[in-house]
């Protein structure tokens, strides 16, 4: 029975011990165990295969996905990060650039600029194209002047009272529609994510004049078409209580973790450890410090449950994303069958 539980823990769980970790590769492949037959079966995996959403905002989205390889986790990350395509700034023609920032660092600062355009709407634009059309390309104008603030106290040394428009913002960026484009969408719907993005600071005298082109991309060529902040995932934490933790080791036990991880009842007027949202934690390994504690409990995640972290720059939704990232992985998969039916067989 015993030598039974070491090979379950052994396929379903990385544990974590103090001086290292255990279990880290995948090994249930065929013909590795004896008595399980790990042969792929799609029965099974659709089976066993679930996505729970547990939370989801404008601009983020936490979920789980169960029941897959670390590859295929993997595989959705890097997709995220570098494969579904955004718009941002491609080009930037200077027409008047006083400013104390040079040409090509401002330029720079433009393409991090976040969009909000769906870029399913727009195609990539050929490459040797000089002049982009309204179905490639969209167009800004940035056009900013300082002067000083003639209603200014004399005796005032605030920026925000001597001068006027010393801070340029996204705001200041105006959406120059091509062709049909101010028929195809609404007032308001092409512009920056967020208004209130620093640009660059002028004194009276310096001006900034200058018209961008947006074009498709995709984060694998530049970071700037990513359209995520953050996209990562971790394993489910698995926290077991290898016997009863009573008194003042219930407490000592619940500081060694992340609040919420572990709770503390009272049974019969006696202080009870049990764990109560190993979600929570973050394992920080502090209850191996203590010598006691650390006999008392075992760590470890769950291999095939992964918890995906989301964060959208405003570029489109996060589940949009997620959803954009699966269509640019079957896609992969068909094609992949494609190459698989056109070689030839012996």
């Amino acid at each position: 029975m015993a030598a039974a539980e070491a090979v379950q823990e052994m396929r379903t769980r990385v544990v974590l011990g103090e001086f290292g970790v255990r279990n880290v590769h995948t090994t249930d492949f065929p013909g590795n165990y004896s008595g399980y037959d790990d042969a792929w079966d799609q029965d099974r995996f659709e089976k066993n295969f679930r996505v729970d959403v547990v939370h989801l905002d404008e601009n983020s989205l936490e979920f789980d996905m169960v029941g897959i390889d670390a590859a295929i986790a993997n595989a959705f990350r890097r997709i995220l990060l570098a494969e579904v395509p955004t718009m941002a700034v491609e080009k930037v023609l200077v027409y008047n650039n006083t400013s104390i920032v040079q040409d090509e660092i401002l330029a720079h600062r433009l393409g991090l600029i976040p969009i909000h355009a769906d870029p399913r709407l727009f195609e990539y634009r050929n490459q040797g194209d000089e002049e982009g059309t309204e179905i490639d390309t969209l167009q800004f104008r940035l056009q900013v002047r300082c002067t000083r603030n003639p209603h200014a106290a004399k005796d005032s040394s605030d920026p925000n009272e001597l001068y006027v428009n010393h801070k340029v913002y996204t705001r200041h960026m105006t959406w120059v529609p091509l062709g049909n484009q101010a028929d195809l969408f609404p007032e308001g719907a092409i512009r920056p994510v967020h208004d209130d993005i620093l640009i660059a600071q002028l004194r009276p005298g310096q001006e900034i004049d200058l018209l961008m082109h947006c074009v498709k991309g995709i984060g694998k060529d530049h970071a700037k078409f990513s359209p995520v902040a953050t996209a990562s995932y971790r394993l489910l934490p698995d926290i077991t209580l290898l016997e009863p933790v009573e008194g003042e080791a219930a407490e000592e036990l619940s500081r060694c973790f992340s609040p919420g991880v572990i709770e503390v009842q009272e049974v019969q007027g006696e202080k009870v450890a049990r764990v109560a949202n190993p979600r929570l934690d973050t394992f920080s390994r502090e209850v191996f410090r203590n010598e006691k504690l650390k006999k008392m409990v075992r760590l470890a995640r769950v291999r095939d449950h992964y918890i995906f972290s989301v964060e959208s720059t405003g570029v489109l939704p996060p589940d949009v994303l997620v959803s954009e990232a699966i269509k640019v992985l079957m896609g992969k998969c068909r094609r992949f069958l494609d190459e698989l039916d056109a070689v030839p067989m012996d």
